[in-house]
């Protein structure tokens, strides 16, 4: 009767172990408590807190796509390319710091903190004036937002996930939120950009205001992380530690040689095409459509990778790099002619490549993480995909030296080593 009661009161989920736990290891840090030792009073609706705290911030941090047509009037191509890249220089460091800092701090308190960073980076470029240096500082503040929040974002939302009775889901919605608001961020940009007054204005306005409206959700969602969680995973395979999952085959073989391919497949189509490939006097709008096509279908595509990963792991993977390298060959075929009609085709081939690496990594390094570790595992994952930053600046370089297209061609025989790579990854899955 007593138990009953408590039902009533305290509506709650029994926590399935998430996927890639094994039997032996340890609960997850969140099942203790005052819930109880096996269950957490999570809703089915729960992950969206974080999941819209996620697309605010990956709002802010893409939506400069568009506006690089507003400053190439004012800035060189290199600086224009540059500040497009320049916020992982905030966001490697905070993903690695803060999502460790998160499991002991708990996950809401730094994702607040990642909001209020991200209107300050919005803020700073606002009133930069367009001065380079002004706007180069609040892009590695917007990097920072973003490095504090896609880590502990990813794993609050996986561990509210496993919690009411969705093990699995927690890769597919954290990389469908990152996904929106990357895809989301741009378009709007693009549409203010090409048909409003005072863009560089008006999109800070626009993203500011969409983060006063996400931090009221936070502050219901329930808190998986913090000191106690940490304490609770210790023993076990869980001792393994972080050190093990990154010196493991399958993240040496699989996730490590193909993360960077993730944003690098992306920035190829976001921010090279649109300059490589001239869009006349639609460039703003033309290049906020590459956006929402490449992200678009980079979401389109994330049902069918889980599908893929339940039969092998590695599968998103290896069809991931197999699109990256038919979306290079045709980015570099676009470059050479000049055929607007192939950009479409570059944007879904590279978006698709996005979206399947991104969703099979994700799942990868889940799975292989314990629980006291994924948040820093996720982060990890996320520091190396943000390697494919640099892709654009290096087009721009090395295509001043070299013809644009033959550097998207050597990119593509890059591309074939990553995917051979994965196959090595076999003998350290069950199924890859």
């Amino acid at each position: 009767m007593r138990t009953s009661q408590r039902a009533e009161r305290i509506p709650t989920r029994p926590l399935p172990r998430p996927a890639g736990y094994l039997a032996g290891r340890p609960r997850p840090p969140w099942t203790a408590g005052g819930a109880g030792p096996d269950v957490l009073p999570v809703g089915p609706t729960a992950w969206l807190g974080p999941a819209a705290a996620i697309v605010v911030v990956g709002w802010g941090a893409n939506m400069f796509a568009s506006l690089l047509q507003v400053y190439r009037d004012r800035l060189s191509a290199l600086q224009v390319d540059g500040l497009f890249g320049a916020y992982a220089l905030g966001l490697v460091p905070a993903l690695l710091v803060m999502a460790r800092l998160s499991d002991r701090l708990g996950r809401r308190r730094v994702l607040l903190a990642a909001l209020v960073v991200s209107v300050l980076g919005s803020g700073v470029i606002l009133a930069s004036g367009g001065a380079f240096g002004t706007i180069l500082f609040g892009r590695v503040l917007v990097g920072i937002s973003a490095g504090s929040a896609f880590g502990p974002g990813t794993a609050w939302i996986k561990e509210l996930s496993d919690a009411a009775r969705a093990p699995g889901a927690g890769a597919r919605r954290a990389a469908v939120a990152l996904t929106a608001g990357f895809a989301a961020g741009p378009f709007l940009s693009g549409v203010l950009v090409q048909w409003f007054p005072a863009p560089e204005v008006t999109s800070y306005l626009v993203h500011i205001a969409l983060v006063g409206l996400v931090l009221p959700f936070l502050r219901g969602t329930p808190e998986t992380g913090g000191r106690g969680a940490a304490s609770r995973t210790r023993g076990g395979a869980a001792d393994r530690g972080l050190r093990a999952v990154l010196a493991s085959r399958v993240f040496l073989a699989a996730v490590l040689p193909t993360a960077p391919w993730v944003f690098g497949t992306a920035t190829v189509s976001l921010a090279a095409l649109p300059v490589l490939v001239p869009l006349g006097g639609y460039g703003p709008v033309g290049s906020g459509a590459m956006a929402a096509v490449t992200l678009g279908t980079g979401i389109l595509v994330q049902p069918w990778a889980r599908r893929l990963a339940r039969r092998s792991p590695a599968a998103p993977l290896r069809i991931g790099m197999s699109a990256a390298v038919a979306g290079l060959l045709v980015a570099a075929l676009t470059v050479a002619t000049g055929a607007l009609p192939l950009l479409p085709v570059a944007a879904v081939a590279l978006g698709s490549a996005y979206g399947l690496l991104l969703m099979g990594g994700l799942r990868l390094v889940e799975s292989l993480a314990p629980a006291k570790d994924v948040a820093t595992a996720i982060a990890v994952f996320y520091a190396l995909t943000y390697v494919g930053f640099a892709y654009p600046v290096l087009v721009q370089t090395l295509g001043a030296l070299v013809a644009p297209a033959a550097v998207l061609i050597a990119g593509s025989a890059v591309a074939v080593i990553a995917m051979a790579m994965t196959f090595l990854a076999r003998s350290g899955t069950r199924s890859a």
